[in-house]
């Protein structure tokens, strides 16, 4: 675990150190041990999870512990010789379905408070003893009511966003409030902190008007005709009343969603020296270059900018730049999100973001006929996995190229979102939707 620490917080950690608890193939925790410790080998699991490329120790070492604990899961036998935990069996198979940058922070949390015992949890030595700086009732009351009010708060802005959803009559495009909801849940389970509402609302209304707009585009000839009369900018600013919306037409309704969107963003972003007009500006400019890539794109190797995955949608590259940027600006890291706009296509961090999301949006299109593609998923399973590790390891490391960390992470929260979506089976992911937005803690 202390491995697992100091490199999630930017240290220089090498691996070389789990050398001394392998032999012959095979990983310990103290020499002469007659049987393996199942806390040790999850603990070896999650140090590896976190392995940079070329690091062929810490990927040994996932492989045998994982192999491990499925097979004790697998015989009902997660029970451990050091400590008499709460739900062992929980948190190693939570661990093992979800690996580090498939796990998004909220739900990891909310898993957690089900699984952490308190002072219940007793540990095993020549006598039976508790810890109470590891295992405390206080710390765990704490962090259920933590997460009890950040929860109101994320409901409050459900409610919100199933407004601004019926009143832009977004309907109209086939998109339910499940889906919303959906998208919701990805933006509030990386982006969670109350002080981050407009980010993270903003995450979720972008995705849904850039999914409907790409299908738009792709479908419909007066898509262009929106995307022009969008483009010509300020004919419907400041006009926060949709009541203009004579005869519905489906061009009116995507054109004013989006003005009332930028304006409202531009309002409620954290405030910079420009003022809300130069954040409009940006928002709107981010947009125009979004939407004309999707316009001029070539190569529709991978279909639509949106594939439904199962219960949510995986964002192509473009989409998930798109993001980030409005992010960015909401978040008032304005200078950052302006260096992205003009330099991102030459960011190699910025490349290999991009190639994962085309990725997984491929993996996405693939698994629509699972049998015929069956080799080609794998291989793009190994290469997905293969960018993870180098994004994971520019992420997790000092780099003067001019990129912030807190961008960074922003963009790295919304490939994880794409991965998880990509990979979780729909009813694990409709549980955890429940879990992190609806239910409460007790």
């Amino acid at each position: 675990m202390a491995f697992r620490l100091l490199r999630l917080h930017g240290y220089d950690v090498s691996p070389t150190v789990f050398e001394k608890f392998e032999k012959d193939g095979e990983f310990f925790c103290f020499v002469g041990q007659s049987t393996q410790a199942v806390t040790g080998m999850y603990n070896l699991n999650r140090a590896s999870q976190v392995r940079f490329p070329g690091e062929d120790l810490l990927q040994h070492a996932g492989r045998f512990s994982y192999e491990f604990l499925r097979e004790r899961e697998a015989r009902g036998t997660i029970r451990d010789k050091w400590i008499i935990a709460k739900d062992l069996p929980g948190e190693v198979k939570y661990t093992l379905d979800f690996p580090w940058y498939a796990s998004l922070p909220r739900v990891e949390a909310r898993v957690y408070l089900d699984q952490y015992g308190g002072d219940n949890d007793v540990w095993i030595g020549k006598t039976l003893y508790r810890m109470p700086l590891v295992n405390n009732n206080t710390y765990l009351e704490l962090a259920k009511r933590d997460f009890n009010r950040c929860q109101v708060q994320h409901q409050l802005e459900w409610h919100g966003l199933q407004k601004w959803f019926t009143e832009n009559g977004l309907e109209t495009f086939g998109v339910t409030l499940r889906d919303v909801l959906r998208v919701y849940f990805l933006a509030a389970a990386c982006i969670f902190e109350p002080s981050r509402a407009t980010e993270r609302l903003a995450w979720a209304k972008v995705s849904v008007l850039a999914n409907i707009i790409t299908k738009y585009l792709h479908s419909d000839l007066s898509g262009n005709e929106m995307m022009e009369r969008f483009m010509q900018g300020g004919i419907y600013e400041g006009n926060s009343n949709i009541s203009w919306h004579k005869g519905g037409a489906k061009e009116d309704i995507l054109v004013g969603a989006f003005e009332q969107l930028i304006d409202l963003l531009a309002q409620e972003a954290l405030p910079v020296g420009e003022g809300p007009v130069y954040i409009n500006n940006l928002l709107r400019c981010a947009w125009i270059e979004w939407m004309m890539q999707q316009k001029n794109r070539e190569d529709d190797t991978f279909g639509s900018g949106v594939v439904q995955a199962g219960p949510c949608m995986v964002h192509d590259k473009q989409t998930c730049l798109l993001l980030v940027k409005i992010i960015e600006i909401c978040g008032g890291r304005t200078g950052e999100a302006s260096s992205m706009i003009n330099t991102m296509d030459g960011a190699w961090f910025i490349q290999l973001a991009s190639s994962i999301c085309d990725n997984l949006h491929h993996k996405m299109l693939l698994s629509e006929d699972t049998k015929r593609n069956e080799a080609a998923m794998s291989h793009m399973d190994e290469r997905i996995e293969a960018g993870m590790q180098e994004l994971t390891q520019n992420v997790l490391q000092a780099h003067g190229d001019g990129t912030s960390s807190d961008t960074k992470q922003t963009l790295l929260s919304v490939v994880r979102s794409c991965y998880y979506a990509a990979n979780c089976p729909p009813h694990v992911f409709d549980g955890h939707v429940s879990k992190v937005i609806f239910e409460h803690v007790f």
